[in-house]
């Protein structure tokens, strides 16, 4: 009775234990279509979603999961959760806890890959030796593409070179990450706004220092207002807000730069999940002998889109930031 007596909560409000929000969670992760469910498939997570043969597990939700090894947890080491005050905004941060999610993994594949391939192919260069073979001539046809059709036209032939180091970077590294998402049970890194947001505030930072590199500090803030013969009297209120106006012209067209590519990785890799869903939705009806070859095909067919939409967006990002830079050391 005593014991009883001491948890009348557990007799008195049985919803609010947490087996019940277990069941809960248990059917809406057994929705196929469910919103909830099919982001978790294209979002950021501490794991890789596989074939349950290969991560077989007693709890149904914990199935399919192969979990990435978290140093900060066994470590004890807690987590910040940055707030900005905006609720809306709040939400999607997640803490600061060091924990390495798949995205991290991806990424530093995709590095590894890119130091593989160009410091061997710049070996060859700097030897004297032409490339030999489809695969290096391929690679080399893309440097000189960036060079010659996005760098020099948009940045100009003088100061275009000194660039390319970065806008060959962000163009692989950007492609390498798209392309590394149509590997099946992986992801695209592109499709985080952390990852496209960093990149956008890398190619600011890279703006803003080659234009103030160029025309010293002072005259890159001057070049931001187009010079105009004004009288004293319209000059005073104008000029402060064209400049205003034109500062944050150029911080949004960074923002859209990173949420260009974000949109267009994603939307592309949620319509897949959703074509691959219809089959579970099928799978216990009769239904399932039309849908299921109809949702392979279309996803088939979406694939070979998204396989040119990976390598379109790294051009545009990379075409972006050339114009951006261009803009920036000539301002007139």
């Amino acid at each position: 009775m005593a014991d009883e007596a001491s948890h009348p909560a557990d007799d008195q409000h049985p919803a609010d234990h947490p087996a019940t929000d277990h069941s809960a969670h248990d059917e809406h992760a057994h929705d196929p279509l469910d919103t909830a469910h099919l982001m978790d498939h294209v979002q950021d997570q501490t794991y890789f979603e596989v074939p349950r043969i290969f991560a077989p597990h007693e709890d149904t939700n914990q199935a399919g999961k192969l979990h990435i090894y978290q140093p900060a947890e066994k470590l004890g080491i807690e987590g910040v959760q940055p707030r900005l005050g905006i609720a809306m905004i709040d939400q999607l941060i997640k803490p600061l806890d060091g924990r390495i999610t798949k995205f991290m993994v991806i990424e530093v594949v995709a590095a590894v890959l890119i130091a593989a391939v160009f410091i061997r192919l710049g070996q060859r260069v700097r030897g004297g030796g032409p490339p030999r073979g489809k695969l290096w001539n391929l690679f080399e046809a893309m440097l000189l593409f960036i060079r010659d059709q996005v760098a020099r036209p948009a940045i100009g032939k003088h100061d275009a070179d000194r660039f390319l180091p970065f806008l060959w970077t962000v163009f692989f590294f950007v492609l390498a990450c798209n392309l590394l998402g149509m590997v099946p049970w992986m992801g695209s890194p592109t499709g985080a706004i952390a990852v496209t947001g960093v990149l956008a505030l890398i190619t600011f930072i890279t703006v803003v220092g080659a234009g103030m590199f160029k025309l010293g500090p002072l005259g890159f803030l001057k070049a931001q207002v187009p010079h105009m013969d004004l009288p004293i009297l319209l000059a005073i209120p104008l000029v402060p807000m064209i400049f205003l106006l034109e500062m944050g012209g150029m911080i949004i067209k960074h923002v859209v730069l990173s949420v260009r590519l974000l949109a267009n990785m994603m939307a592309g890799h949620l319509v897949l999940a959703v074509l691959i869903a219809f089959i579970a939705v099928a799978w216990k009806s009769m239904l399932i002998f039309g849908v299921m070859p109809a949702s392979i095909l279309g996803a088939t067919a979406l694939s070979m889109l998204e396989l040119f939409v990976a390598f379109l967006q790294a051009y545009i990002f990379t075409f972006l930031s050339a114009l951006f830079i261009g803009m920036a050391v000539h301002p007139h």
